[in-house]
């Protein structure tokens, strides 16, 4: 076969592969929507009904075995899954607006007269809707049964579909309350740690932010506080190495600082290195001074990669790596985490000498002080 009509007609499956993969992609999601639709229709009608006490006890029972009769073969309809949809509406319901202006809906259910009625979502803009429409009902399950609050679901529906969590994966990370730890340090784990299990425990083995209160400014001698370096700061905390652990937690093992890696002729300095015992893996923390800076990550993948290449043993997971610096700002640094493939995380120190600053600026000025003292 000529060669150039060979590319022509793998070019033309590649395309037509796309363009399937993609309309069944849209399939799915429009029979997701129209089940939700189903569910969320016959919960509301199920709720008004039961709840008013209108029916019987045993009526959602009774009208489980009469729906199979009716429609040999259903499925999903038991009496429990009925007892479900009726939690997903009684769940969702105040998401609800009655104003005509609606930023979605999903489709009604005609019979007579809509006696079962479609779902009107908020057009509240930090309501996940898009979110919200696309997990399946059995994540939508796990949701309702498990979050207490309604920003605590909203949080776990925006999880369930931008990570694409399993719904027995999502119950674990709900049960694990990982939505405590949402103010943790800005991290990419979720998207780089295959074993959600392990994301999780990888997420709540740091913090967002650690006070290195046996670091004071005034004990080094140096003019200017400004001319504090990482290896002054670093010097300090291998002094403090115990102290530093118990700040990090009881997991973690001190292997070294300032290690030495020389691949392919370069030369590699890690700050400090560790082994954490619960998430079996080496954890690299890299001190910087001031404001984050995207520099630092392609430094830290670059360390892992040589720590996943030459140290990490049979059995362990892959290496973490740790940006410890004075600021950061936590929305941008979860931005631009996302497109690295190592799993990383920044996270911001304090020292004695910022919290003797902070209470300064709350103080009033030494002569307002001295005239109350006076009075």
């Amino acid at each position: 076969m000529n060669t150039n009509l060979s590319t022509e007609l793998l070019s033309a499956v590649q395309a037509i592969k796309y363009a399937i993969l993609k309309s069944q992609s849209r399939a799915i999601q429009m029979v997701n929507q129209e089940q939700l639709s189903l569910y969320y229709g016959i919960g509301r009608y199920v709720s008004e009904h039961s709840r008013e006490g209108y029916w019987g006890t045993g009526s959602i029972t009774q009208i489980s075995r009469m729906l199979k009769a009716e429609l040999p073969g259903l499925k999903g309809f038991s009496e429990e899954n009925i007892k479900l949809m009726r939690r997903f509406y009684e769940t969702w319901k105040d998401i609800e607006v009655i104003s005509v202006v609606q930023t979605t809906e999903l489709q009604s259910i005609d019979y007579k007269e809509d006696t079962i009625k479609q779902l009107h979502l908020t057009n509240d803009e930090d309501f996940p809707i898009t979110d919200f429409l696309n997990i399946s009902f059995t994540h939508h399950v796990a949701i309702f049964r498990y979050a207490k609050t309604y920003e605590e679901r909203k949080y776990y529906v925006k999880m369930a579909y931008q990570h694409r969590l399993k719904a027995d994966e999502l119950e674990q990370m709900i049960k694990a309350n990982v939505y405590e730890h949402r103010e943790s340090l800005p991290n990419n784990f979720f998207k780089t740690i295959p074993d959600k299990a392990l994301a999780i425990r990888t997420l709540q083995s740091f913090k967002d932010s650690y006070l290195l209160d046996y670091i004071n400014v005034e004990d080094i001698d140096i003019a200017d506080p400004m001319d504090i370096d990482e290896r002054v700061i670093e010097s300090k905390i291998v002094m403090n190495i115990k102290n530093f652990i118990l700040t990090f937690g009881k997991s973690f093992t001190y292997k070294g600082h300032q290690v030495h890696y020389d691949k392919l002729g370069h030369d590699h300095w890690i700050d400090l290195l560790f082994f954490n015992r619960e998430l079996k893996a080496l954890v690299v923390v890299e001190l910087k001074k001031g404001q984050f800076k995207t520099s630092y990550l392609g430094q830290l993948a670059a360390y892992l990669r040589i720590l996943d290449d030459d140290e990490k043993l049979p059995g362990e997971n892959p290496s973490v790596g740790i940006i410890l610096c004075k600021k950061a700002d936590k929305a941008y640094v979860e931005y631009v985490l996302q497109d690295y493939r190592k799993p990383m995380g920044v996270a911001t120190y304090t020292t004695p000498n910022d919290i003797d600053n902070k209470l300064k600026e709350l103080l009033p000025p030494i002569e307002d002080l001295e005239k109350i003292i006076n009075n």
